[in-house]
């Protein structure tokens, strides 16, 4: 049996994928994200569900943690086969380490968005890829806000150089490794998820993660359900009340 990995596993969408790839392919779940609490809860979903599910606590600014985490679901598993990863900041995280707009970013500002976007995803990557490799077969696929590169969005332009850095790395990934039996695919969403618009739904968008990993012929997906009028409105999980 197949495993997916979900590092930065939340109850929104990081949920959907695990439920989408148990209900698709029969995959075992492996959430890896800092709340414990959080994590047991969701693992108590998917295995009232009969998904074969466990958590591993980690916090992706941890690179030691993080690849220790990664390496104790291989071991409970047998094996990492889909590697998905979506950090997410909380809104306490954001209190600490606000986002900034392009004309007033700096060094200070940017580099905890990299050590959670883009270092983590390096260590994440470094964890898993090699028994991909061995096996010639593999998913590798990273979440991020379509800031990153299909859209601009100058009001959040620490976490979008963090994200543009690993969507430019995934792209070169996917080049590198195509003819190794491991795809690699950035997920570009334009999307208020959970707003309640059709599309935002976390099991609609899913689905993307789904066909990204069977159908295996793109490096990039971009979805874009944004309404019209989108004026660069922060989605529900970067705003501080």
């Amino acid at each position: 049996m197949s495993t997916i990995a979900i590092v930065g596993a939340g109850p929104q969408l990081g949920f959907a994928i695990g439920a989408k790839f148990a209900e698709k392919g029969g995959f075992n779940v492996a959430l890896v994200a800092r709340g414990e609490a959080r994590l047991a809860a969701m693992v108590d979903k998917f295995r009232s569900a009969g998904v074969s599910a466990a958590a591993f606590s980690a916090d992706v600014t941890d690179r030691p943690s993080l690849g220790k985490a990664l390496a104790a679901a291989e071991e409970h598993f047998g094996s990492i086969d889909v590697l998905e990863y979506s950090p997410a900041p909380t809104p306490s995280d954001l209190v600490d380490r606000p986002l900034v707009a392009a004309v007033d970013l700096t060094v200070e500002a940017v580099v905890p968005a990299l050590e959670t976007n883009f270092f983590g995803a390096v260590a994440a990557v470094r964890q898993v890829l090699p028994g991909m490799l061995d096996r010639g077969a593999g998913t590798i696929l990273g979440t991020s806000g379509a800031g990153s590169g299909p859209m601009v969005v100058p009001q959040v332009a620490n976490a979008n150089v963090a994200n543009a850095a690993m969507r430019n790395w995934f792209l070169a990934l996917n080049e590198s490794l195509a003819d190794r039996g491991v795809h690699v695919a950035h997920i570009a969403l334009g999307a208020r998820i959970g707003s309640g618009r059709p599309d935002s739904e976390p099991d609609v968008i899913a689905d993307l993660y789904w066909k990204a990993h069977v159908e295996r012929d793109v490096a990039e997906v971009f979805h874009h359900d944004l309404p019209e009028e989108f004026g660069f409105q922060l989605a529900d999980k970067f705003r501080v009340e």
